[in-house]
């Protein structure tokens, strides 16, 4: 979608471009920049080695695709994108190209480098046919902190380059724990990734969450306990808008669930109890010879292998209290994994913000263009680097919603955590920045974001506020003026609509 601030960075590379054109080096750079800022989101997936990541995104895919194991193909990084027919392309340190052969084992891509090594090989770009593709591009990364340098380097070198910007938008971080290595990565992401715009654009997730529990069946439960506990730490809050656990495992089985498992686990649920219990009691007691279900062993082994032991205790405990459909089934474990949490936050921070991430990313890279190739006609683009930062509010927003978590607000705690909130902290919707009910009326919504504005006016305006907490009322009252505009306007209260209009950053 087309908005004016996104036009405005458009002009702003082909100004550049026409400075460059004599320079091939310098004009595959802008081209890059181009395409990056009128296609989708580039969301990327990273995390410590076997932290769940190629799970975690077939699981938001609804498909087994990305290979799971601990193959060469795990050890290079691999670009998920909407494609008419599926393609998988090898791209080569060297620059060649070359076409892989679509082959799948179970459902997972097989990617067959044939004699090249995985040293040799920059990324591989797989192109596919999947509705969740359209409006984002997922990328796998190998794991950082790998015993292999190799291996890390390259997660490093692509999300938190020395020299240029992130390539990527934003970033789901999956963890099993908050470990140091982690913490240094989330820095080193935020440093490299905001530029001068200090952004926050990255969620962290406990993505084996049914283990910290132990396979109970109320593992999700303790799982959120200590992602409220990690969100309270002053130092994680500054790298991540926030923690939510995920049972990996569980949401891509559940949403690529199969009528035999289905049958599978209706069984379970109709075993006497004792029986049940006695099979469900561990990983290794599931998987012994038993007399008590006709399931056999290598059954219980696939099941075990796709769902763990939490997803089958929990699959087995819904269907002895109700007996859906196996689409309703599957929907319900879903929901119970976490998936649905993780999607909507997505969808709320980061897709709903896709256009400001994209041109924040843009506008980094453009100025490191202007400083890797100096040259004395560029002041225009320069010029217009500086005022769609110093002019573009969705930016200011992101600025803001920074400083916000990396050192706090200059304002009260009451007032510091409205205006969190109201610059999109919790999300971008109306509802959520006023602080309202999804249900509330146009007129209670109007009547809110004036009694805001009032507030965040005055106090802007009052002589006993601080010049530093001056520049953030004007942020908040800004929000409040673009959420003003949007609204229907009630009978006897003016309408304003601002210059710019509403959503200069939507997507």
């Amino acid at each position: 979608m087309s908005t004016p601030l996104r036009d405005d960075a458009a002009r702003l590379l082909d100004t550049a471009r026409a400075r460059y054109a004599d320079d091939a080096e310098a004009t595959a750079r802008l081209d890059e920049l181009s395409r990056r800022l009128h296609e989708p989101l580039r969301l990327a997936l990273a995390g410590m080695v076997k932290a769940g990541k190629s799970t975690l995104l077939n699981a938001m895919l609804g498909e087994r695709i990305a290979p799971t194991d601990a193959g060469e193909c795990t050890r290079v990084v691999t670009w998920y994108r909407y494609a008419a027919t599926p393609s998988v392309t090898l791209h080569r340190r060297d620059g060649e190209q070359q076409r892989l052969p679509i082959r799948r084992e179970r459902g997972r891509l097989i990617f067959d480098l044939g004699e090249t090594s995985a040293d040799d090989v920059d990324w591989i770009d797989v192109g596919w046919p999947s509705s969740g593709l359209r409006s984002l591009i997922l990328i796998d990364t190998p794991g950082i902190a790998s015993l292999s340098q190799d291996v890390s380097a390259r997660s490093t070198t692509f999300l938190v380059p020395e020299a240029r910007p992130s390539a990527a938008d934003a970033i789901i971080y999956l963890m099993r724990h908050l470990h140091a290595s982690d913490m240094k990565f989330l820095e080193s992401f935020r440093d490299t990734a905001a530029g001068q715009s200090q952004t926050v654009n990255a969620v962290a997730v406990l993505s084996r969450a049914d283990e910290i529990g132990s396979g109970r069946i109320d593992s999700i439960l303790s799982a959120n306990k200590v992602a409220r506990r990690y969100e309270l730490d002053g130092e994680l809050a500054s790298l991540a808008l926030g923690v939510i656990p995920v049972a990996g495992l569980l949401a891509e089985s559940a949403r690529t669930l199969r009528e035999d498992e289905y049958a599978a686990f209706k069984e379970l649920a109709a075993l006497p109890r004792e029986d049940r219990e006695k099979l469900l009691i561990s990983a290794d007691r599931f998987v012994r010879p038993s007399p008590a279900t006709t399931l056999t062993e290598a059954a219980r082994r696939a099941l075990l292998a796709r769902f763990g032991i939490f997803g089958v205790r929990l699959a087995t405990a819904l269907l002895r209290r109700s007996t859906p459909t196996s689409t309703d089934f599957a929907e319900m474990l879903v929901q119970q994994s976490g998936l649905n949490e993780l999607q909507q936050f997505v969808r709320e921070q980061f897709r709903t913000r896709a256009a400001t991430l994209k041109i924040r990313g843009v506008l980094d890279g453009l100025e490191r263009v202007l400083a890797d190739f100096p040259r004395d006609d560029v002041d225009e683009v320069r010029g217009g680097i500086e005022r769609i930062r110093a002019t573009a509010h969705s930016l200011r927003e992101l600025s803001a919603l920074a400083r916000a978590r990396a050192d706090g607000l200059p304002l009260a705690p009451s007032d510091a955590a409205e205006a969190e909130r109201i610059i999109g902290g919790k999300g971008t919707g109306p509802t959520v920045r006023l602080g309202v009910g999804d249900d509330a009326t146009d007129e209670e919504m109007r009547a809110e974001v004036d009694r805001l504005l009032d507030r965040w006016r005055a106090l802007g305006q009052s002589p006993l506020t601080e010049r530093s907490a001056v520049e953030v009322c004007r942020v908040v009252t800004r929000s409040l003026e673009e959420i003003a505009s949007v609204l229907p306007a009630v009978a006897g209260t003016p309408h304003v609509v601002l210059a710019g209009g509403p959503g200069e950053g939507a997507a």
